[in-house]
């Protein structure tokens, strides 16, 4: 039934729309459906226009089938730190409220001239940049959060309301939504999709992020953005003889019981389909990374942010002109300090990640927090962010009040393809036998 087209992921709807079972303009009336039944609860956008959607829609079922692009009818919402040519993009900040620059950025450029339907624009934080939650709620229980910054995308793509959605990640604005709201996210290798055209926060550790619920989904993207490893992936579609570790980090003492729980049982999971799992620590000398992502972090916010402090000091959060004014006090020797030790630890973890098939770790410390207010704690994410590394998180588990709890696979800079098969043979277990099922 056309009502239900937009439960499809994008793999089916490029199938179906091949095949001429159904029109691009059925598929997003019936996304225009479910957001117009769903938005009181969820509030996942920032600017939605169905007129333009369909618009679109139109113009893709005129396009003759020889012409078509590899994503052509996908609908994809895009995070609102990312220009788009014909919607607003306004930060979630008062300077730019109803700003609209008629420019897309590198990515939705790409996206476009692959045959996507650019759908609208999801609620973020201030700038992607703070821990005040925006109006969004989570899907499955609007009591609580659904993360943050990409707040929208991720709530977006739980919801059922887009298959695709387009997030950052500076700290951990990727892969917490994608663990609170029960879905695949990718966290790719750092800047091997270019972040032309959107608001940077920190030109060393933002990321877009990829958000789907499977994914097959995030290997369309994958080949639409070009992510290469420099080996053949193996098509081989089972963990049997695979080899993970399980890495809790220097922030585990931030664990909850949810997170716990499900971290015991993906291993559980995983042995018993005939894979070997140990557990290993980082090298004592690289215990400082979350600090020195704070660093970093705080001191680049001291650059990016001072336009908009100095044009508009009154319409910026408390947290961002304090990066601005350096209320923390951060010297330039640690922050050189720290963008050092950084730099030196990504090929040593390299090493490390590249004797396993993957590292097993938490996305977050428990399932979604109660209250939207907040976006939830980063740091389980953060060390990763500044290593570059890609990371995935793959939903399944639920915590004890029945949200979803995702936990995440990380591999070594530039084995994204290889992350993704990895992730496609452990999500299927994971899903399976989890024990979390989405209910909307």
């Amino acid at each position: 039934m056309a009502s239900a087209f937009y439960r499809l992921t994008a793999t089916d709807v490029l199938a179906k729309v091949k095949s001429n079972e159904i029109l691009v303009e059925d598929y997003a009336k019936s996304l225009l459906t479910r957001i117009e039944v769903r938005d009181e609860a969820v509030q996942a956008w920032a600017y939605l226009n169905p007129d333009l959607v369909l618009e679109q829609a139109r113009a893709l079922d005129a396009i003759p089938p020889a012409e078509r692009g590899p994503l052509h009818g996908v609908a994809i919402a895009v995070k609102d730190v990312i220009y788009t040519r014909d919607m607003p993009t306004q930060f979630n900040s008062q300077i730019y409220a109803e700003d609209a620059p008629k420019v897309d950025a590198g990515s939705i450029a790409i996206l476009r001239k692959a045959g996507a339907l650019i759908l609208g624009k999801t609620t973020t934080t201030e700038f992607a940049a703070t821990t005040a939650g925006p109006k969004t709620r989570n899907p499955h229980d609007p009591k609580r959060t659904p993360g943050g910054s990409s707040s929208g995308s991720g709530a977006a793509v739980g919801d059922f309301q887009a298959p695709i959605g387009l997030g950052t990640q500076t700290g951990g604005s990727t892969i917490r939504p994608g663990s609170f709201n029960g879905i695949y996210a990718l966290k790719p290798t750092w800047n091997s999709i270019t972040r032309e055209g959107q608001k940077i926060y920190s030109l060393i550790f933002d990321t877009i992020g990829l958000y789907a619920r499977s994914v097959a989904d995030l290997d369309l993207l994958a080949d639409t953005f070009a992510l290469q490893d420099d080996t053949p992936v193996s098509t081989n579609d089972t963990v049997r003889g695979a080899k993970f570790a399980l890495l809790k980090t220097m922030v585990w003492p931030n664990v909850g019981s949810g997170t716990s729980a499900a971290l015991d049982k993906a291993i559980s999971l995983l042995r018993n389909r005939g894979a070997e799992v140990e557990e290993i620590s980082l090298p004592e000398n690289l215990h400082g990374l979350s600090d020195w992502h704070r660093l970093v972090l705080n001191s680049d916010g001291r650059t990016a942010f001072l336009p908009e402090y100095t044009v508009a000091k009154d319409k910026i959060s408390e947290q961002l002109a304090g990066h601005v004014e350096n209320s923390d006090k951060i010297s330039r020797k640690a922050q050189l300090e720290a963008f050092d030790s950084i730099a030196a630890a990504r090929p040593i973890v390299d090493d490390i990640l590249g004797k396993y098939t993957a590292i097993i770790t938490p996305s977050v410390p428990d399932e979604a927090p109660l209250g939207i207010e907040k976006t939830g704690s980063a740091a389980f994410c953060s060390i990763w962010t500044a290593l570059h590394t890609p990371v995935l998180n793959v939903p399944g588990f639920k915590g004890e009040n029945g949200m979803p709890i995702g936990i995440s696979l990380v591999a070594p800079r530039y084995h994204d393809r290889h992350l993704l098969a990895v992730g496609k043979a452990v999500g299927a277990i994971f899903e399976a036998e989890g024990g979390w099922k989405p209910s909307i």
